[in-house]
């Protein structure tokens, strides 16, 4: 099955292991995630790479892509269809050859010298966040929207907005120029993803229908 261009790719979900990781995967995806995650930072190489293995599995049977986060090794050890890195992770040519030509880099940014560094690297899309404060990047403040004008304006990739992305706030992060969205707590802490990511997809289908796509 061909995957999607990642410009194509506007609902992102990012998750860690659960219990119910197959089953919580697969019903976001059919509720309209079109990108998976998988970021644990808890877990052993090997237990890893297990919980991995299962998400790159339903996500092969539905077509969409699956991101590793952080080890370009181990992405390449589960067939991951990219790895995406942080500022501190592996640096973004070590992935490109551990992965080849192919494969789907992503980077997050935080400011605009972290844009402006970015801006030589071989990536597939760049993260902007987050704008708000979350709990799954403690101690990071919000880059606020103007960051994320900032990036969506300057990068010539496609840009995914990070931060407390809600079906209510995704239209005041399109407007300043968001067309990508990464969600975590979002679905992670709804006890209906698949009605939750559904309801993020309309939000965003609106967007989507009533202006250019950024990063195509």
């Amino acid at each position: 099955m061909t995957l999607p261009a990642i410009a194509d790719c506007h609902l992102y979900l990012c998750t860690p292991d659960r219990p119910d990781l197959s089953t919580f995967v697969a019903e976001c995806i059919e509720g309209g995630v079109d990108i998976v995650q998988l970021r644990e930072k808890h877990l052993a190489a090997r237990p890893l790479i297990a919980r991995a293995l299962l998400v790159a599995s339903v996500c092969a049977d539905y077509g969409v892509p699956f991101i590793f986060n952080d080890r370009p090794d181990l992405a390449l050890e589960v067939g991951a269809d990219g790895v995406h890195v942080g500022q501190d992770d592996a640096p973004v040519g070590l992935a490109r050859r551990i992965l080849g030509p192919g494969a789907i880099i992503g980077l997050s940014t935080h400011s605009a010298s972290d844009l402006s560094g970015a801006a030589g690297e071989d990536v597939s899309y760049l993260s902007a966040g987050p704008v708000e404060a979350t709990p799954t990047k403690p101690g990071r403040p919000g880059t606020g929207l103007d960051y994320l004008a900032l990036a969506t304006r300057s990068a010539t990739v496609p840009v995914f907005v990070t931060g407390g992305v809600t079906p209510e706030k995704i239209p005041e992060l399109a407007e300043a120029g968001a067309r990508h969205f990464v969600v975590v707590r979002y679905l992670t802490e709804s006890a209906e993803p698949a009605s939750a990511a559904r309801a993020l997809r309309q939000s965003l289908q609106r967007i989507l229908d009533g202006s250019p796509q950024q990063g195509a």
